[in-house]
């Protein structure tokens, strides 16, 4: 070939699918690119030798990563195929073809990958240089070197030269704006990012060694990635430590062993392989996500894989490997590819097909492994209808006593007690067995069994759940009365009258700070229940700990929290207190029924003679006036006898005493409270 001159062949013709997908955003791509050039030089070599076109010996293959920082030079060499002249001037200068598409039909039947598009690609190599060399020699015979060159613009030089050995040099020399990459560890870190398990040896210097208080070059080449990785491998020949020694090389920094792996290897209706693995969730599901990492032929492309698997699947580790997503992707091409979705409803599938195998295989380390499991499962089942479907099999409840079951189990062993009146079976749950541990208690004592939902996600969950499960609500221990939590037709009686219930009422709201969120009421109860018991409304304290978990946003979040005291009218400390009350305020409870009885007495004569008038504008101005004072005076009467009452609860230590108690069964007693509650404890005690 002789000296030349010209310009690239750039036209509109040839320039749009360049743009459209060979547009980066980023220049630290062009390393990956141009290794990946470089990979399939060697891999085409490779398939030759296969196929008998080239007699050479072709297991020395590797490709070099040479920095020289002096020259501000990046070279990146392989000893693969190499190029003619012809060729040059076809996949370099005539950037509308790629040699990839040309070798591919050629050797579309031999079982050897080819990464890229070789002519495209090397134009990445402009970001950052102001200079490009290309120096090749074709693995064919007798072939003639060939150096190419062009500064970023249209017009390019060629020319024979000198080189002993088959391949291509690819020499950049790096411009001002890009001199970042002449440092060393930024090489390597690209490198460790984009080519970490490329099927060639990619070697970047010499290894090192700590000598004399420094590191000191060995001879031995510095290979920077796996040519092999576990995913590549098939299954059989890998045992459990292969796949957790493989984990550790994805992830070093991570001291956690997975709870085990699904090995991926699909060939139809797309091509996929890789490996997931199921880590040990941290209380941060943020943290846990974009762990996945996404390869084409073994060449990164992200860790942002949420348009190729289920958002509840960004939760897993490990590899995917496709050669049917291109290198070069963006997300409206995820969200629009077939195969994408494709490759995404499969791998739900393959996840799913997985657990329910451990599931059935061995149940007992199955269940081990449940409560690091489970927020991953029900991510899935709640946002996920078909993952929902398939893990009803395997997805388990867990009750305060540690026991398991799945779906199905639990239901058959609590219909029979856990029915109410209009036939819905309740589920009883707890969200902290220590907190709620006297709710537990007596939802046992009544023969109940308590679920415990302590997860992240299980108030959705739950939400989910009764959704899903007909004639089925879900209600925490805590909510109500252990009576009313599974209302029965059997009701119990109150020995107090409905007098002495509103005493009793009135006297417990006397203690409660009015800056307070607490409203008193009665039931009646049995008489070994508690005396006082404070519960929340289920649908709001769901609500709330949804909104709380979504960091406070929606309407609940910034509502107070509501309690409800329950007194429990038939405990004999309750009724003990009603007679007490009775007692101690009957004088002034008489003077004012009589002002209550003598203002009603005058209020229904009034409005006898007021009724003989049809119409409102008939009546006498100064009656209908009169009728308002009286109503006035019945409210303020009213409003008197009630602070008689409260009046009578705040000097009643035993009062206090039993609403504190109450309080601190639900860990609400705190500061100046629980020092005065210690306090009246001790001076009860002395009596």
């Amino acid at each position: 070939m002789t000296n030349k001159k010209g310009n690239i062949g750039v036209t509109t013709e040839n320039i749009f699918p360049i743009i459209k997908k060979f547009l980066y955003s980023d220049h630290e791509i062009f390393l990956r690119e141009l290794v990946s050039n470089a990979v399939d030089a060697s891999q085409k070599l490779k398939t030759l030798a296969i196929s008998g076109d080239f007699k050479g010996t072709a297991d020395n293959l590797k490709v070099q990563i040479i920095l020289d920082k002096d020259k501000k030079t990046l070279t990146i060499r392989d000893n693969g195929i190499g190029m003619t002249g012809e060729e040059v001037e076809k996949y370099i200068n005539q950037i509308a073809f790629s040699s990839a598409g040309d070798f591919l039909d050629k050797y579309k039947d031999v079982d050897n990958a080819i990464i890229g598009h070789f002519g495209l690609g090397f134009y990445s190599s402009f970001m950052v240089s102001k200079k490009v060399e290309i120096i090749t020699k074709s693995y064919i015979e007798d072939a003639k070197a060939i150096k190419w060159e062009c500064k970023g613009d249209p017009e390019y030089k060629t020319s024979e030269v000198e080189k002993e050995e088959r391949g291509t040099d690819i020499i950049l020399y790096i411009d001002k704006d890009s001199e970042e990459f002449l440092e060393k560890n930024r090489i390597q870190e690209l490198l460790n990012k984009y080519c970490k398990f490329l099927p060639v040896e990619i070697v970047f210097g010499k290894k090192t060694t700590w000598k004399d208080g420094k590191d000191v070059e060995t001879d031995e080449d510095n290979i920077i990635n796996n040519p092999n990785p576990a995913w590549k491998q098939k299954p059989a020949d890998l045992k459990e430590e292969d796949y957790n020694s493989f984990y550790r090389e994805l992830y070093p920094t991570s001291f956690e062993p997975p709870l085990f792996n699904i090995h991926l290897n699909v060939d139809y209706p797309f091509n996929l392989t890789g490996i997931l693995y199921f880590p040990k969730i941290t209380s941060n599901l943020e943290m846990n996500r974009n762990k996945i990492q996404l390869y084409s032929n073994q060449v990164f492309i992200t860790d942002s894989v949420e348009d190729i698997v289920p958002e509840f699947l960004t939760l897993l580790h490990g590899v995917l490997d496709s050669p049917d997503i291109p290198l070069n992707v963006s997300r409206s091409y995820l969200q629009s590819d077939s195969n994408v979705k494709k490759i995404s409803s499969h791998i739900s599938k393959k996840v799913a097909d997985r657990l329910f195998e451990i599931f059935k295989d061995n149940r007992e380390d199955f269940e081990k492994k449940w409560d690091d499991l489970k927020l991953f499962i029900a991510y899935g089942m709640i946002s996920d209808e078909k993952f929902y479907e398939r893990a009803e099999k395997f997805s388990l409840f867990k009750n305060t006593d540690n026991k398991y079951f799945t779906f199905e189990e639990y239901k058959t062993s609590i219909e029979a007690e856990q029915k109410d009146k209009n036939n819905s079976l309740i589920y009883l749950y707890a969200t902290n067995k220590e907190d709620q541990y006297s709710y537990i208690k007596a939802a046992k004592s009544k023969g109940y069994d308590v679920l415990l939902l302590d997860g992240q996600l299980d108030m959705h969950f739950v939400n989910t759940l009764e959704s899903k499960m007909q004639d089925s609500r879900f209600i925490r221990v805590d909510s109500d009365t252990v009576d009313n939590l599974i209302q029965k037709d059997d009701k119990i009686e109150s020995v107090l009258s409905e007098k002495a219930q509103e005493g009793v009422k009135w006297a417990f709201q006397g203690i409660i700070p009015e800056d307070k969120s607490y409203w008193v009421s009665n039931d009646a109860m049995r008489p070994e229940d508690m005396p006082v018991i404070i519960a929340r409304d289920e649908f709001m304290r769901r609500m709330k700990d949804m909104s709380e978990f979504s960091g406070g946003t929606g309407m609940y979040g910034g509502l107070p929290d509501n309690y409800k005291v329950i007194i429990n009218t038939n405990h004999p400390i309750i009724v003990d207190l009603s007679e007490k009350i009775e007692k101690k305020t009957i004088t002034k409870r008489v003077q004012l029924d009589e002002k209550l009885e003598a203002i009603n007495k005058e209020k229904s004569e009034l409005e006898e003679k007021l009724k003989k008038f049809e119409k409102d504008e008939d009546k006498p101005a100064e009656d209908k006036l009169k009728l308002e004072e009286l109503d006035t005076n019945l409210t303020k009467v009213e409003e008197e006898k009630i602070d008689i009452y409260k009046d009578f609860g705040k000097k009643q230590k035993v009062v206090s005493q039993l609403f504190d108690l109450a309080l601190l069964s639900n860990n609400l007693l705190k500061g100046e409270s629980l020092s005065d509650f210690v306090t009246r404890s001790v001076e009860m005690l002395k009596k």
